[in-house]
């Protein structure tokens, strides 16, 4: 089969060619095609660390290719530092496993936000939420709150998980985590990410009742 890989910004000048079609064997990753890249090109693999893979324009590193598929090898995006966490995902949030990822040793606290389904709103009894997003403007606009952020605030690391699909009842839909030298900030920081991306991300949650369901609306988002 074959696949088309993606390169962009310093990876694209790593390896020469903005993209290139290559013969994958049944059962490989985006992991897999970029092992080959990084056996080809040292210096791309002492990249690995900062490199995200997205496959078919969702990010994905292990996932089985299929014959035309679209593999992208991401470096960290000018909206952030190269260590923050951006991510969509379909599956549940470890909000620990974010943590680690965050935190360094020149840090001296960590604001940790969960934001978890609740079994009731406005006196009805929930069973589970929805959430679907435009995946990769909610992505950009993440990205784009984090770097307000640090503009704002002296923070170290930060990372944002937001989960897609079904969230069970005290399962979390989103996490952000803030690590900083000092509390105030990251305080200060995480409330801003969290209400800023309900207010502007591109992400809608439909909630299912023992009776019924429904759009919950929020802000109207602003036309340019």
């Amino acid at each position: 089969m074959t696949v088309r890989v993606l390169f962009f910004g310093p990876v694209r000048e790593i390896t020469g060619v903005a993209e290139e079609r290559v013969s994958c064997a049944a059962g490989e990753t985006a992991a897999s095609v970029f092992d080959r890249y990084a056996a080809r090109f040292p210096k791309l693999s002492s990249m690995r660390d900062s490199i995200v893979l997205a496959r078919n324009r969702e990010l994905s590193s292990r996932a089985v290719l299929e014959d035309g598929d679209e593999v992208a090898f991401l470096p960290p995006v000018s909206g952030g530092a190269p260590e923050d966490v951006a991510e969509i995902v379909d599956t549940p949030i470890d909000a620990r496993a974010l943590a680690a990822r965050v935190v360094c040793g020149s840090d001296g606290a960590v604001v940790t936000f969960e934001g978890i389904t609740r079994d009731n709103a406005d006196g009805r009894t929930v069973r589970y939420l929805e959430y679907e997003a435009y995946r990769d403007m909610a992505l950009a606009q993440i990205l784009g709150i984090v770097s307000e952020a640090r503009e704002r605030w002296v923070v170290g690391r930060i990372g944002v998980v937001h989960r897609l699909g079904r969230v069970n009842v005290g399962e979390a839909s989103v996490a952000i985590v803030v690590a900083s030298p000092h509390r105030a900030a990251a305080f200060e920081a995480c409330r801003f990410v969290i209400d800023r991306l309900k207010k502007t991300v591109p992400i809608w949650k439909k909630e299912f009742f023992e009776d019924g369901e429904m759009w919950v609306e929020g802000e109207t988002l602003k036309r340019i």
